[in-house]
């Protein structure tokens, strides 16, 4: 199946895998916190070490983009580790592994994030929904906005995992909007500092220099991390521009790698990445990589726990070999979500906000 997989690709295969956080201890993380975002050190450890054993090289993404492009060659497969979003667990429990194993990565940073006490809205979600969940809130007893009902309907009748109608809620409504059912469902279980969920840190400026000095390479996720094609033009160019200068002024490096908020981009996008200047764009599309393929929309499988949990509930080689070697996707078992969008008009979401009277009388329909 490699070899099949190889040949499909243009004679070597290019993986890109993503991770978002490495944890310690991760049976305590998963009573708290979003299951798909978690892989123990120890399982992440075996990942590496099965890589490096099904053949691959460890390579930056800048080497990978050459080779796609021709401009390197390679007499093997290329295994490409990155992060998403700069949480403080990959700081503390990756980066020592990746440095003793010898292995580069990229870590996307959402740069506005970096240096605070802040949560990213879908671990806040996250939190929060859980609480209400504990608590039994009755939502027809509330005063919550329609898109808070839209999320915590389904979840509350059990009609689909927390992490699921987070997924689809993400996807659907805009950063702006998100920020507001936060502050509706915070505001509607009394406020207070318990509300901020005591997981999901980032790090610091002086961890990501501290990473920069060791060799790590960082790239850009916004400043906010922002579903970018749910979003009008300015933000978008805010948004990508200002992530960019911000890691470069901080860190004294040279951004030209991003990933793509929820894996998603369109054609706009891509034409704003080039105008600055970067040179790739990773999405969470779980598809091979080609030689030849357009570096702006890297193909990433996207990792954690139970994805090397076998049928016994242990840790699975096989399973895991079955993962890093695209088994399932050979055989098309594996259903990928692709990531190009239709860029979101600014009619198109006021349309979704109920907002379409305003924009007629400002002239915007």
């Amino acid at each position: 199946m490699a070899a099949y997989r190889r040949s499909q690709s243009g004679g070597r295969r290019i993986l890109i895998v993503s991770y978002h956080r490495v944890v310690g201890d991760f049976t305590g993380e998963l009573q708290r916190s979003i299951p798909g975002l978690l892989i123990s050190q120890e399982t992440f450890r075996r990942h590496l070490e099965e890589a490096a054993e099904a053949g691959y090289e460890f390579a930056s993404i800048g080497d990978a983009v050459d080779v796609m492009a021709g401009r390197k060659a390679t007499k093997r497969d290329l295994c490409v580790v990155t992060f998403d979003d700069g949480y403080r667990d990959v700081y503390r429990y990756a980066y020592p592994l990746l440095k003793e194993m010898g292995v580069p990565a990229t870590i996307y940073l959402p740069t506005a994030f970096i240096g605070t006490n802040r949560r990213f809205n879908h671990d806040r979600l996250f939190h929060l929904v859980q609480i209400a969940k504990r608590k039994r809130l009755k939502l027809y007893f509330t005063a919550l906005p329609k898109p808070a009902m839209e999320l915590l309907e389904p979840i509350m009748a059990e009609k689909k995992t927390v992490s699921a109608a987070l997924d689809d809620f993400i996807g659907e409504y805009s950063a702006s909007v998100l920020l507001d059912v936060i502050e509706a469902l915070e505001q509607e279980m009394g406020g207070g500092p318990g509300l901020l969920p005591p997981q999901g840190d980032i790090m610091d400026w002086d961890e990501v220099r501290r990473m920069a000095r060791d060799g790590f390479e960082f790239g850009a996720h916004t400043l906010g991390h922002t579903v970018l094609t749910l979003e009008p033009h300015e933000v978008v160019e805010r948004e990508i521009l200002e992530s960019k200068l911000t890691i470069e002024r901080e860190v004294g490096i040279q951004v030209r790698d991003f990933a793509y908020c929820n894996g998603w981009y369109s054609d706009e996008i891509i034409n704003v990445l080039k105008k600055h200047g970067f040179r790739s764009g990773v999405t969470t599309e779980d598809v091979p990589n080609r030689i030849s393929g357009d570096p702006f929309t890297l193909k990433r499988k996207v990792l954690w726990e139970n994805f090397s949990v076998g049928m016994l509930g242990d840790y699975s080689t096989a399973l895991t070999g079955c993962q890093l070697d695209d088994c399932f996707g050979v055989l098309g078992m594996s259903h990928p979500v692709m990531g190009r969008r239709t860029h979101l008009s600014v009619v198109e979401a006021a349309n979704r906000l109920g907002i379409r009277g305003e924009l007629a009388g400002r002239g915007l329909t």
